[in-house]
């Protein structure tokens, strides 16, 4: 097993006042050369939005972007006519394919909006952009995983790789194991909350770790926990 652990206070940081944003990787104002991918998986934000803030519209193009609201409501609008509210429970993937534009802004008055944005590196460039939006119950991960985001799940979203996106939410003492879908595939873990011990690594809130070399992840929740497992190709075509 090989790791590469990135905690939370090394992250990248930027305040704007009405988006306060950190960065797993390298992202706009923040460059750290160790820190541009983890295979397929190119941004992972950890975003807050002021209330009835939010991004104007702005283009992206071979990108599978992937919004999963942690608290509060988010809306989106794009190119293709789409306007929809995403809200906590909700997963949304949007294809950028040949090329699509898009804003997202707090729905929200009176609360902020938190959420995590993650760009994945396609598969197949050049694809029709598309968009698709899923609701899962929280209880559906209840001391065990959930897949959200996966090439071959009716029940998830669809994605443009060969990745899975897996939530788990687990009490104190509670363990699971995550088998790969992909021997040669690596996985990120980000834990959203709480505290938790993968394969022997102890991890806390917000800390992420990059896992390769293994087939199979032990889960062991040391707090109350949430974590998301991302399961990625390694290697880029």
């Amino acid at each position: 097993m090989k790791t590469i652990l990135h905690k939370a206070n090394t992250r990248g940081h930027a305040d704007h006042g009405w988006l306060n944003s950190y960065h797993t990787f390298s992202f706009a104002g923040y460059h750290e050369p160790s820190r541009i991918h983890f295979g397929a998986l190119r941004v992972l934000n950890d975003d807050t939005v002021a209330a009835s803030m939010g991004f104007g519209k702005h283009p992206h193009d071979n990108m599978e972007i992937i919004s999963i609201p942690l608290s509060g409501d988010l809306e989106h609008q794009d190119s293709t006519g789409r306007h929809e509210i995403i809200k906590q429970g909700d997963v949304q993937i949007m294809s950028g394919g040949s090329g699509i534009s898009h804003s997202e802004k707090n729905a929200n008055r009176d609360r902020e909006v938190k959420f995590l944005q993650i760009w994945i590196l396609p598969k197949e460039k050049n694809i029709t952009p598309r968009y698709e939006q899923k609701s899962f119950p929280v209880a559906d991960r209840k001391n065990k995983l959930q897949t959200v985001v996966a090439p071959d799940d009716e029940s998830a979203v669809w994605i443009n790789q060969d990745a899975w996106f897996t939530l788990g939410s687990f009490d104190k003492d509670a363990a699971a194991s995550y088998q790969l879908h992909n021997a040669q595939s690596g996985v990120y873990a980000f834990v959203i909350k709480g505290s938790v011990s993968l394969n022997g690594v102890e991890l806390e809130e917000r800390d992420g770790l990059g896992i390769t070399d293994i087939t199979e992840i032990d889960i062991k929740a040391t707090s109350d926990t949430e974590v998301l497992l991302i399961e990625i190709p390694m290697q880029l075509s």
